[in-house]
């Protein structure tokens, strides 16, 4: 059974295996009666163990390193109605909680928990699959960036020979037509303002003396 798939559940003693889910809630596994059933998410709460951190005088731990160093300690299990003994317990076994802000309902329950996964056979490891996939992910990327490296260098080459060709072949024929429009452009107005000019020019009509 794998430790990423246990899960808590509020309202509910025990712990529970994720076995499906669904938009309104989950499908588990009880780990003590070993019943199957259907919890609403409207009414209960889901906490996955891999995800529950555990205050120390330092940083905060994950949970699964508290029940390492439990399992390998190879102390017995407290009385979990002692509630002096499961402090004592955890003095023993990780020296490092935080046992003001830790409150002993906490450290009763990681016992139950510990005791119960125990019996399951589930392996305290934290899930290995999002490491591996960032893995995969850094020696694709490698690999692009060494594929795309090459290819750049010979194309290259290529694209600045073609673009010094084509610059030396259209500079000069560039700059030829634009003075050829200029100035038939020029002569053309000079062309216009000659014919309407010329209408003014012409010499008026003898009408006073034909009125003589």
């Amino acid at each position: 059974m794998e430790y990423g798939k246990i899960i808590s559940i509020t309202g509910m003693s025990g712990l529970f295996e994720l076995v499906g889910s669904k938009k309104d809630g989950a499908i588990v596994k009880s780990l003590d009666d070993k019943s199957t059933k259907f919890v609403s998410s409207r009414v209960h709460n889901f906490s996955h163990l891999e995800s529950i951190e555990v205050y120390t005088v330092r940083d905060n731990v994950n949970l699964v390193e508290l029940l390492q160093a439990i399992q390998a300690s190879g102390e017995a299990l407290p009385d979990q109605k002692d509630a002096a003994a499961i402090k004592a317990f955890f003095e023993k076994v990780y020296p490092d909680m935080d046992f003001e802000r830790v409150y002993a309902s906490d450290m009763k329950k990681m016992v139950k928990w510990y005791s119960v996964l125990k019996d399951n056979e589930v392996e305290l490891k934290l899930p290995e699959v999002e490491e591996e996939e960032e893995e995969i992910a850094v020696e694709e990327e490698t690999l692009a960036v060494k594929e795309e490296t090459p290819a750049k260098a010979a194309a290259n080459p290529k694209k600045d020979e073609a673009t010094t060709e084509a610059a030396t072949t259209e500079e000069k024929p560039v700059e030829k037509p634009a003075a050829k429009k200029a100035k038939t452009v020029d002569t053309e107005a000079t062309t216009n303002e000659s014919a309407v000019e010329a209408p003014k020019k012409k010499a008026p009509r003898k009408k006073k003396t034909e009125e003589l």
